[in-house]
């Protein structure tokens, strides 16, 4: 069974390869380690580093050594963090120890969430119905995006040859959250934030136009509704099946719910380019939420082109988590991989019996596999916690 533990390079330059591959088989009963290797800009509370207890990572960049024969002719290129350079290409580190330390390798790659590369190709983020940017998507609609996340993932594969590769945000995201220091006086709820996440951006509306969409009509009536939200003194829900129905939770709005159901087509389309142009040894599964569709993400559709997906399954109750894996079970279909993601964080989880809860739940719906979030971000004393889930369903 895949049983791994999300880990960033620098927990393992802080703690050394040998604790690493001691506390996750040893302390913690997992198989396998997955790498950030394209990462975004945070601030990171690290417990167990003796050195480093709050870390800036650089924004956007990846922590592998980029191949520039596959670079060359690329608009958009990846930066190699300054990391790599100073501490030394933990990704070749894991895949070349391999076999001594028994631990498969996994690449936890974000793809589109890049406020740095947002910033230097403005004409390639998504863009509200009012045509603003939101630098801190790559659309999946740029054709130059679309090379960048196709490109990335070909040269992980090629010259690494790690078991799989995690694909986090190949797909359009949400308003909230994704920058830093964000301000919001509304208050808004989910529908709002929505409505500001749709894209209408040049790629998309082509793209759609092509398709026979009436993208116009669907950027209208968004920026009505966002229009109308920003006039309210309070948020009030327009959509009262939102997001339970799906997209036909705007059934009655015939141009956007047209504008939805083609959504999904550029997210669908580029994780099958991406799996095409990988190599075929590596396994390319993704990052998925409850409500993929949310994103533009058609599990179904995704499961036909990829090798399988992990679903996230944070803050849940163990019958919610059992619901949500056999609904991506049903989607997904029986041949192809299905993990779920879980977090290991206080309050969140308050003792070792609920994430053992949570990750029996799983497995009983038809998990194959297991992700615990994440190695540097929780005190070693946790890792108890999680041999206690594996041993629930070992």
């Amino acid at each position: 069974m895949h049983l791994s533990m999300w880990t960033y390079p620098w927990d393992i330059q802080d703690q050394g390869l040998t604790a690493l591959t001691a506390e996750l088989t040893g302390r913690a009963g997992l198989t396998t380690v997955s790498l950030a290797t394209s990462y975004h800009a945070g601030r990171f509370l690290q417990p167990r580093s003796p050195q480093q207890k709050a870390y800036f990572p650089e924004d956007g960049t990846v922590y592998f050594q980029p191949d520039e024969s596959l670079w060359q002719d690329k608009l958009i290129r990846p930066l190699m963090a300054g990391n790599v350079t100073e501490r030394g290409d933990m990704l070749e580190a894991l895949v070349k120890e391999r076999e001594a330390t028994g631990l498969k390798v996994s690449c936890w790659t974000v793809c589109l969430h890049n406020s740095r590369l947002g910033m230097l190709h403005p004409d390639h983020v998504t863009r509200n119905a009012f045509g603003n940017a939101n630098y801190y998507n790559l659309c999946p609609s740029s054709p130059a995006a679309r090379d960048y996340a196709v490109t990335l993932v070909r040269d992980i594969t090629m010259n690494y040859r790690p078991d799989m590769v995690e694909l986090e945000s190949p797909n359009f995201m949400g308003f909230a959250h994704e920058y830093h220091h964000e301000k919001d006086g509304i208050g808004l709820n989910a529908e709002d934030d929505f409505l500001l996440s749709l894209c209408f951006c040049d790629h998309c509306t082509a793209r759609a136009e092509k398709a026979g969409v009436p993208v116009e009509g669907a950027r209208r009536s968004v920026a009505r509704f966002i229009a109308e939200l920003c006039e309210r003194a309070v948020p009030e829900r327009q959509f009262p099946d939102f997001p339970a129905a799906g997209i036909d939770a705007f059934r009655d709005q015939p141009d956007l719910h047209a504008y939805l159901t083609w959504r999904s087509e550029p997210v669908t389309s580029l994780i099958g380019e991406i799996r095409a142009a990988a190599d075929p040894a590596t396994r390319i599964v993704l990052i998925d939420l409850k409500d993929g569709w949310l994103g533009g993400v058609d599990l179904a559709a995704v499961g036909k082109l990829c090798d399988g997906a992990i679903l996230c399954c944070y803050d849940m109750a163990p019958d919610a988590v059992g619901n949500v894996i056999r609904t991506g079970r049903a989607a997904i279909g029986p041949g192809k991989f299905l993990g779920v993601g879980l977090r290991v964080f206080y309050p969140e989880v308050g003792g070792p019996e609920i994430l053992a809860a949570r990750t029996k739940a799983a497995v009983d719906a038809g998990a194959d596999g297991v992700n615990f979030y994440n190695y540097g971000l929780i005190p070693a004393k946790r890792l108890d916690w999680v041999k206690a889930a594996v041993d629930a369903i070992t």
